[in-house]
Formats: C-alpha cells, structure tokens, sequence
C-alpha cells in the first residue's frame, strides 16, 4: 500500500536486558520509549520526548544501565506499560495535529523495536495496541532503498536512535530523511488467517520453524500469540499430531519471509504462560506432511472464512450429522447445518469415530466445547477446539494412508511359508511362549518388561510381539518368547490378572506354533485354534513372494540396516521360530539384553527395531 505521510515519527525502545541486534532476544519488558516528530513538509524535526516505563519485574542489566543510564529507582515511580502506551498515543495525535487530518507513521531503527519488543510484550499482558503500531518504517531498509551499494542490510553501519536522541550525526539522517520518499510502510498482522495448503503448493525452506514444548490445549491462535509481531502466512500455523492422533507438543510455524523466520528463532525459549517454547529451524517438505492436503471435500469444508473449529472424538459409528446437530442445539448452532460437519472415515467409507464442526463465532464454540463429555446415543463424546491444520492431518491419517503399511521387498531370503496347520489338536509344541491379553492400547514395551518384572531376563532376544488389529493398530495382544517353558509357566503364574494402568491384564502360557498362527490372523480361545481367513488384510497377496537363496543372516532379522549394504556371510544360528511356520511381517519386536545400553532406530513403518551399535558389533551379536 502506497502511503504519503505528513510526519515521522522516529521511535526507539530501551528493554532491561540486552540491546543492540539482541533487543528482545531475552524476553525482557520494556522500561523507556523514546520519540521524536519530524515534520516532512517543513523539513523540521521537534524535540526528543521520553517516557519510563514500570516493568513487573524492576532489575535492570548493566548493559541497559550503560546505554540508557537508567536506575532502578527512576523506575519505581514511572507508569506501567499499557498506561505509557496510551499516554504515548494521546501526545503524538497532539504533536501532529491529527484532528486537523494529519498522518504519522512511525520510523524504527530496524525491526527490533517493534516485531520483537513491542508487540511481543503488548501481547503477553493483553495490551491492545494503538493503530500507529501496527504500520511502520524500517529506516534501515529505507537508507537501503537510497543507497543499495552499503553492503548487506544487517550489516549496515548505522547508529542506532539512541545516536539521533543525543544529537550525533542527526543532520546526515535527517538530510537522507528529507530526500527520500517514504511510500511502502512494514505492516504487522494484527490476526492469524486460518487457511489450507495443498501438498502441491511449494515452501520455501527458509521460511519454516518448529515449536516444541507446546502446551496440549494449545491452539494456532495461542501460537500466532506467541509469535505476535512477525507475520504468519495464512494457515501457517500447523499443530503436529501423534501416532494416537492426539497433539504432541509440537508445531510447524510458516513465516510471509526469511527475514521473520530468523527474528522468530531469536524467542527460543521465549514462554507460553509459564512452559517455555523451543524453536529450530524446520523444512518446507516438513510443514507439508503436516498441513498440505489433496481431499476437495477437506478443501471446500475449510473455505468457508472466520469459522471456528471443534473436533469431536468418540462418535458412535452409527452417528449420523441430524443427531450431531440436535446435539449442540440450540445454544451454539451449527454454521451451515449439516455442511459445516465433516465426518471422518477409512479408506473404505467406514466411520472412524471423529468428526468435525464448524461454529461461526467463538460465542458459540465456547457453548459448544462446554458439551465435553455428554452423551450421544450411549457414548460420551470428547471435544477439542481444533484447526484446518489438525483436520488436514486426520484426515490424512485416515484417508491417505492405507491401513496396514505395505513392507518393503526384503533383500535377504526368508523361509518359505508353508500353509497352515488346521485347527485340530495335532497343533502342539512346548509351551514356553507367554500372551498377554486385555493391555492398554497405549502400553509400550517398556511397559511390558515393568509388567513382568524379574522374568524380563528369561526373554529371548527378539522375543516381544506386539499384535496389531486389521486396522494396524494394537488389538490389546501380545506374545513373549521365554528361554524354557518353566519360566514362561511362572510368569504365566505370578503374572496372571495383574494391573497395567489401571487395567488388568491376562497371562496365559502358550507355545510357538500358537503364537504364530495368532500372528498371522488366526484366532485362539478356549474351542481351540482356527487359521485365518484366505482375504484377511494382514496377509501378504499371493504375488508377494521372496528370492531364494542363501541367507548371510538369521530367519528372525528380516529387514536389515540400510548400512549393510554388502554382508559377508555368517553360520546358521537357530531361529526364535520353527522353520515349519511363516513369519508375521506386520509386529513390533525388541532385544532385552540391549535394552539399557544401547539406543533404538525404528525401521520402515514399525516392523522391526534395530539397534544403532556398529556393523561389527551387529554381525558379532548374529553370529552368535
């Protein structure tokens, strides 16, 4: 926007803490606002005016006390921030006469004083901002304009107002003032747009961040707070989802330009209430995977401008969108009745539960949210105010994805899979395997061996499993392989109905030959053991077939290191499963006796853990 101003005002920030190019780097409140007008059509400039401000906190750097020649004591009798601010506004519109029609800019020595000083500390105390702050000349970029052969703009030697408050070298400045025309003021966004982004669009790499440290409940809106005074491009806000499908702390951040994505790395470890935020460096491919989607259903339910958005979690799957409008009315109505509700489903139309709402004012989102936990048909129902972000990145999860993760073609020869045992009592074994049934859909290995207590020693190498449903996620099973069929008889014992979170959980002993068929989609219960259906997903398709050829590593170590690229060969070691079965492809495994030692990698999409000790470490332990 083209602008003509009558006057400048040339406006400078003194903060407790560091000056220089670190003001504001170190999340200190402001405690002087300097000003002087400059009158463009007379080529005058008035007096220099001063203001101290009270911080919360009166402690005062040596650095600042050298610049400013502050005291704490000066200060114990100044205003507090949102006062000075106001009595700051009412003396220019005074100074400049603007009753009579006349427009001011501000003119900053650089951003600093403004995107990381001023609006940054305006918004952590809920101060609203005068108009005049929110547009602004940078005058280092202006006497770039005037003379481009200075060398690079954060390089440039000019003196910093403090120089033009005391008088040194005003005439140059003034001078380059005076002959310089000032038509394209620096804006600050005074709100974040929502928006989408199609994975098609391309980001720039330097314009993207990662925040972590996020409280939960957090939304775009509390980041775009955190990060007030740099512009975020619209829908540049992305909360990161877990594996869950719950927010985990983290956000990608996208910026108009390079330049506010380097003063937002200046607030690492800036706080967010009273957690404080990490901020790095992250790529344009990154901000994609999050926020970029391809769904024209996602595109058109997120077009709809200023809209609120509301998750709702734990849906009956029979729900449909006239039962979810009577839920939320008549308090807090749905914008556009049944369009503004967007159900989520699996590839195969499926309903997963989750749904999303949109509520055309936060009124209305306030009511709604207050609904948390009531019930629907015989379910209560989970609401979270959520973003266009967060529905790209369910939506992704469900739609985009398959369900089970395809494995890769393994470049090591596998024993071939016979067919199945038929569910008769000619299925026998030694029983020294242990399942566990009924654990916690968020339990982990580590909860597992906790679980088992001393009989975590008696564990193979290779030997927990983590049975997996249709729909690739844990069904609740295990299987653990023990060294003898005695140890896995007392912790089937001593095991048996004991709690994980709060959850009992079952032990049974069982043998290898069970274990696999359960694996791979079988069922076992108390009328015996039945093979899996010929369709059942999990099952690879009969062209996926393996080379033949001489293994150079154990049946159990399936896919290898990305690193061992040329193996030599190794001596057969024994199998942790009977060679007469198949392997299940699609289960979590894991090493105990490196468990406290040695850190994990996790391969491809789940199906292995191996471990990040060297090659000839790896070789030596497979070999035995």
């Amino acid at each position: 926007m083209t602008v003509n101003p009558d006057y400048l005002v040339l406006f400078f920030t003194t903060t407790s803490g560091a000056s220089g190019d670190q003001l504001g780097s170190d999340e200190k409140e402001i405690v002087q606002l300097v000003w002087q007008v400059v009158d463009l059509a007379t080529k005058k400039a008035g007096q220099v005016n001063e203001l101290l401000v009270k911080p919360d906190h009166i402690e005062l750097s040596e650095e600042c006390q050298e610049v400013s020649g502050l005291t704490e004591e000066a200060l114990t009798e100044a205003e507090p921030l949102e006062e000075a601010i106001e009595q700051l506004n009412q003396r220019l519109c005074a100074e400049v006469d603007a009753g009579a029609g006349n427009t001011f800019y501000l003119c900053t020595d650089g951003q600093l004083h403004i995107r990381q000083v001023l609006h940054p500390e305006a918004s952590s105390k809920n101060i609203l901002l005068p108009e005049c702050f929110f547009s602004f000349f940078d005058l280092r970029k202006e006497f770039k304009k005037k003379f481009p052969s200075e060398g690079e703009l954060k390089d440039l030697n000019l003196q910093v107002m403090a120089d033009c408050i005391l008088k040194r070298h005003v005439e140059y400045y003034l001078l380059c003032i005076f002959c310089h025309q000032f038509s394209f003021p620096e804006k600050v966004n005074d709100k974040f747009e929502t928006g989408t982004c199609s994975k098609m669009e391309r980001v720039d790499d330097n314009t993207v961040i990662r925040a972590r440290g996020l409280p939960w409940q957090s939304s775009d809106q509390d980041i775009a707070r955190f990060f007030r005074g740099l512009n975020i491009a619209k829908g540049g806000a992305a909360l990161c989802l877990n594996a869950q499908g719950r927010r985990n702390g983290e956000a990608l951040v996208r910026f108009d330009c390079e330049e506010h994505r380097d003063l937002a790395l200046q607030r690492h470890k800036h706080h967010m209430g009273t957690r404080y935020i990490e901020v790095y460096k992250a790529t344009g491919e990154d901000f994609l995977k999050i926020a970029g989607g391809t769904s024209n259903e996602v595109a058109k339910f997120l077009s709809r401008e200023n809209q609120v958005i509301v998750r709702m979690r734990g849906l009956p799957f029979t729900a449909t969108a006239e039962q979810v409008l009577q839920f939320f009315s008549p308090a807090c109505p749905v914008t556009d009745d049944s369009e503004g509700i967007l159900f989520v489903r699996f590839p195969d139309g499926r309903p997963t539960g989750d749904a999303f709402v949109l509520f055309s004012c936060e009124e209305h989102a306030q009511n709604a949210l207050k609904k948390h936990k009531d019930i629907l048909g015989k379910r209560y129902i989970e609401l979270f105010k959520s973003t266009a972000a967060e529905v790209q990145q369910v939506l992704n999860r469900y739609s985009s994805a398959p369900l089970i993760p395809v494995a890769p073609s393994p470049i090591l020869s596998v024993v071939p899979p016979p067919t199945f045992m038929p569910p008769t009592a000619a299925v026998t074994g030694v029983r020294d395997c242990v399942r566990l049934r009924g654990l916690p859909y968020d339990a982990t290995i580590q909860d597992i061996l906790v679980f088992l207590g001393e009989y975590t020693a008696d564990i193979k190498p290779h030997g927990v499993h983590m049975v997996l449903n249709l729909q690739g996620r844990p069904s609740g099973d295990a299987f653990i392989q023990m060294r003898s069929a005695d140890r896995a008889f007392l912790a089937a014992q001593h095991c048996h109905k004991r709690s994980m979170k709060e959850r009992y959980v079952e032990v049974f002993a069982c043998s290898a030959q069970e274990m696999n068929i359960v694996l791979m989609g079988g069922t076992l219960n108390r009328s015996g053991l039945s093979p899996p259906p010929c369709k059942l997903r999990r099952l690879s398709p009969p062209s996926y077939t393996f080379p033949h050829g001489t293994a150079v590593l154990p049946s159990a170590a399936i896919y290898p290191s990305q690193f061992l690229l040329s193996p030599r060969p190794l001596a057969p070691t024994t199998a942790f499963y009977p060679a007469s079965n198949p392997l299940y492809m699609n289960y979590t495994t894991y090493y105990p006796s490196f468990a406290k030692t040695i850190p994990t990698v996790k391969h491809g999409d789940g199906n292995i853990l191996l471990w990040g000790f060297s090659l000839q470490q790896g070789l030596e332990h497979l070999s035995g």
